[in-house]
């Protein structure tokens, strides 16, 4: 059940976001940016405890579980009758040590695809009718991986390229809903540590500083459209 924690008043709510991956990396840095705002903030991620202490922080309404899990959606899209943002943050990064795509696990690859492109498209689907309504906005988390051809990268590639298209297509078909694909750049964050190593990670960019750009464009709304904030 969704857990309400310390909310602000009402009067403060003049936006509501739901976040994916909201417990850490730029999901985290997002929502402490757009709390800052005002922003009325649903957060979900797989770690209850870590997101709990998240939604104490900001004051949001935490509902911890997988994406990947149908009946989790339904939850998370019951939460937000009134929404203006869907920020499709969570992913997986697959199979590491990172395999080259004639060795890549056919079964890891399908449990990518779940993660990486079936999820966030389902939850689009759930929560297009509260965003229609309010004229509201979609950012799909992206990666120069989806357009570039690097060693290893192929089976997060090929997942976050197919999410690039759908968003394309959807932009096309909602034109009453932004619609942004969001290449963020490298960040310092658990996952491009457990790809590359903590100490190349550590030179990457900080996910906050990410956070505020994504948060000015959100606040500026541009077309829709493929956005580098690198």
């Amino acid at each position: 059940m969704p857990v309400r924690r310390h909310a602000p008043s009402v009067g403060t709510m003049t936006n509501t976001a739901l976040i994916t991956g909201a417990s850490r990396g730029l999901g985290l840095a997002l929502a402490r940016s757009l709390a800052g705002a005002g922003w009325n903030l649903v957060l979900t991620a797989r770690g209850a405890d870590e997101l709990a202490r998240v939604a104490d922080e900001l004051g949001a309404t935490a509902i911890p579980g997988d994406v990947t899990d149908p009946r989790h959606r339904e939850r998370l899209a019951a939460a937000v009758p009134g929404l203006d943002l869907l920020v499709n943050n969570a992913g997986a990064l697959g199979v590491t040590p990172l395999p080259p795509v004639a060795g890549y696990p056919l079964a890891d690859f399908r449990d990518l695809l779940e993660a990486n492109v079936v999820a966030p498209l389902a939850l689009v689907q759930l929560t297009l009718p509260a965003l229609r309504a309010r004229g509201g906005a979609i950012v799909n988390v992206t990666s120069d991986a989806a357009a570039e051809p690097y060693e290893g990268w192929g089976g997060y590639g090929a997942t976050k390229a197919a999410l690039e298209q759908l968003s394309n297509v959807l932009a096309a078909e909602e034109p009453e809903v932004a619609v942004w694909w969001v290449d963020p750049g490298e960040m310092n964050t658990a996952m491009l540590a457990q790809a590359v190593g903590a100490e190349e990670a550590g030179q990457a960019v900080d996910p906050a500083e990410v956070a505020t750009a994504l948060r000015a464009l959100v606040g500026e709304r541009p077309p829709s459209g493929r956005v580098n904030l690198r």
